[in-house]
């Protein structure tokens, strides 16, 4: 079968099965054709708890499936590959957190949505990218744990009032972009503007026009003077920018996530077509998880 029989077969299948397929913004491109809603992880948290479908499948990462089990326990939720995982989330530890939330008593501890349900449970509250400093700033408690990546932990802790404590993880993806890529790229690109994820490595934070989640990317774009972006995060990200901001040039590095490009066409539909893989959260575990992404989605 080729992509359009298979877009065709996976369509017709879904709505049969009132089926929703949530679809990350570092998907492939065939992969948008198939999807009810593309975005970030807020964005697809957030339709992943007020849908009706019966059926969620979750063109993502294994902790966005796993977040629309916690928020949806009642719905079907399906990661068309296992292999779909993140090195970022397998770097917290929840034995590691037990024994730094001891170690600081008094602290919240405000967990990255890359974690898995295990680590959601022990947290207060859960961020994203976009919302990490709002959610950080609206804590009532002076000392913040902030778990697991190191980059946008030192980005909120630039940002805020808050004493940050900083767990040492990192997204390889994001972690291995340096200002040497920049700057050979602004070479190029001399009047482009550098929009960058808050995974990055602060010495590429400096160099940015604009540092936000890939939620706000095509915002900044639409309203920047500048006709040119420099794009540092996950290269998919640029074929969605190329479609939202149809008028503006963006460029991008050759920085491709693994996790996040093992889903393919032929997957999903097969994943609806036999109902796998789905995922299952212990309910005790589910439950205190719930409390942390509740928190983190009522704050607007």
């Amino acid at each position: 079968m080729d992509n359009n029989q298979l877009i065709e077969g996976i369509k017709t299948l879904k709505e049969k099965l009132n089926a929703v397929i949530l679809v990350h913004n570092y998907q492939w491109p065939e992969i948008y054709k198939i999807a009810d809603f593309i975005g970030d992880s807020l964005e697809l948290a957030r339709r992943a708890s007020e849908t009706d479908a019966d059926i969620i499948v979750f063109c993502g990462v294994k902790f966005m499936a796993e977040t629309a089990k916690i928020l949806s326990p009642e719905k079907i939720v399906l990661l068309p590959n296992l292999e779909a995982g993140c090195s970022l989330a397998d770097m917290a530890n929840a034995e590691q957190l037990k024994e730094m939330k001891e170690q600081y008593p008094n602290a919240a501890v405000v967990s990255y949505v890359n974690t898995t349900a295990e680590i959601k449970a022990l947290s207060d509250v859960c961020c994203t990218s976009m919302n990490a400093l709002k959610i950080v700033e609206s804590l009532p408690n002076k000392d913040i744990i902030f778990l697991p990546d190191k980059n946008l932990g030192n980005f909120v802790a630039k940002n805020s009032s808050k004493n940050i404590i900083i767990w040492e993880g990192y997204c390889k993806t994001h972690h291995d972009l340096d200002a040497k890529f920049v700057n050979e790229m602004k070479e190029r690109f001399p009047d482009a503007e550098v929009i960058a994820h808050p995974e990055c490595r602060e010495e590429v934070l400096e160099l940015a026009q604009c540092v936000t989640g890939t939620g706000g990317m095509a915002k900044y774009a639409r309203g920047s003077k500048a006709d040119d972006f420099i794009i540092a995060t996950e290269c998919g990200m640029v074929e969605k920018l190329n479609e939202d901001v149809p008028d503006k040039n963006f460029h991008s590095f050759c920085n491709v996530c693994p996790y996040m490009k093992c889903t393919t066409l032929p997957l999903v539909l097969e994943s609806l077509k036999e109902m796998k893989h789905k995922i299952e959260i212990p309910e005790e575990i589910r439950i205190k998880a719930k409390k942390a992404l509740d928190k983190m989605l009522e704050i607007k």
